[in-house]
């Protein structure tokens, strides 16, 4: 007897998954987080129900000197059973390593699954440090974001990414992981040094740029008061009208609005990379030399030399943007932004990083952006050179010399 075996009326088999995450998540500005008063900072997110475990605290050292004491005396006061792990701030500490650590402490204390979720206090740094440790540990926990910079509170803290730097390339790792809450409080950067400040207001100048004229009158008008008062209001130019307020709220809600549209970047065309194609090259080779908001406002500046030199934006408009930026304590140019080869391998890597597309975005007004897709080396170079003479205080305008009114 034989036996046969027939496969002939078998055919391969193929399954789809489809699925859709509904994610929501809090960005709540919430005054004096640190009197023990407000139950806000200790308040456990949406969707968490305290486990009675110990939660993590991640801290930037820098907080931790001025606010550490303050920190421990809010929770101690509450009863609430925490752990306190201190990190350094600054690019150069954006490491996987860093990330490691903050999930080794996650593991040790016993984290939950959601009953516990870690609360990080610092800079744009410790953020996405920690962001991206919570979005790894049991493949995601939630967790809650208090930024404590300027440029955190009105940039990071609505953003649902999270990165790491890798082999010399910024954010090169990372993760989609937004915290059910993140809290605002202005009286937080009261305290910060004023290149801290600056910094921030590069970010806010990015958003003005590309889609809020409102709000580059208000940095225009009122650059240096904000500055000088850590957009606390308390002078009397900013006091009546709230001006440091307004500018954060339109920073963060067009911030929010943007991004809301296209939060798993699904469309790489986004108007939000204005001054984000070139600066992070420079960032990266000036390390630890330039801040991540005097970056962006390089950039800024740079793409607006571009769109200038294409007959898209006119140079008055430039030369507002050039003095706007100097107002708000940012150098308009620097060596980096001047070196042409840097710039044409920093467009070759967006380009990459951009599925081989530039899509890179340039102004035909300020609020007005547009896209183009045909930038090319020699407008790049040339641009280069543009930025070498706002360095030496010379005009942008073709054959216009040295009478440039913000020379020095």
């Amino acid at each position: 007897m034989t036996r046969e075996v027939i496969v002939k009326h078998l055919t391969a088999a193929r399954w789809t998954v489809s699925a859709t995450r509904h994610v929501d998540y809090e960005i709540v500005e919430s005054p004096h987080l640190l009197d023990p008063a407000n139950p806000s900072l200790g308040a456990m997110p949406p969707g968490s129900e305290a486990s009675g475990g110990t939660r993590l605290v991640v801290i930037d050292e820098g907080v931790e000197g001025v606010f550490g004491d303050r920190i421990r005396s809010y929770f101690a006061s509450r009863h609430d059973r925490m752990d306190y792990l201190v990190l350094p701030g600054g690019d150069e500490h954006k490491t996987l390593d860093q990330v490691v650590e903050v999930v080794s402490r996650l593991n040790s204390i016993g984290t939950d699954r959601s009953g516990t979720p870690p609360i990080a206090i610092g800079g744009g740094v410790v953020q996405d440090i920690t962001g991206m440790a919570a979005g790894l540990y049991r493949r995601g926990i939630p967790y809650v974001r208090v930024p404590t910079t300027l440029l955190g509170q009105i940039d990071g803290s609505v953003s649902a990414k999270n990165g790491v730097n890798f082999e010399g390339f910024r954010n090169r790792l990372g993760t989609f992981a937004p915290p059910p809450r993140t809290l605002i409080d202005r009286t937080l950067i009261a305290t910060l040094p004023k290149r801290q400040i600056s910094s921030g207001m590069g970010e806010m100048l990015k958003m003005a740029l590309i889609k809020d004229a409102r709000l580059f009158e208000l940095l225009e008008r009122y650059g240096p008061q904000l500055l000088a008062e850590n957009l606390q209001d308390d002078g009397p130019a900013t006091r009546e009208g709230r001006v440091g307020e307004e500018s954060m709220h339109r920073a963060i809600g067009g911030m929010a609005e943007e991004l809301q549209k296209n939060l798993w970047e699904t469309d790489l065309k986004r108007i939000v990379d204005y001054g984000h194609t070139f600066s992070p090259a420079v960032e990266m080779r000036a390390l630890p030399g330039l801040l991540h908001g005097e970056a962006v406002a390089l950039g800024c500046v740079y793409g607006a030399v571009l769109a200038a030199r294409r007959g898209m934006l006119r140079y008055d408009r430039l030369e507002r943007i050039i003095a706007t930026t100097r107002g708000m304590g940012l150098r308009p140019s620097h060596p980096l932004f001047e070196d042409a080869d840097l710039l044409n391998q920093a467009l070759a890597d967006t380009i990459h990083h951009r599925d081989n597309h530039q899509h890179i975005t340039l102004l035909r007004d300020i609020g007005v952006p547009t896209f183009v897709e045909n930038l090319t080396a020699r407008e790049v170079t040339e641009a280069a050179g543009v930025m070498a003479d706002i360095g030496k205080g010379l005009s942008p305008l073709p054959g216009r010399g040295a009478d440039f009114p913000w020379k020095g």
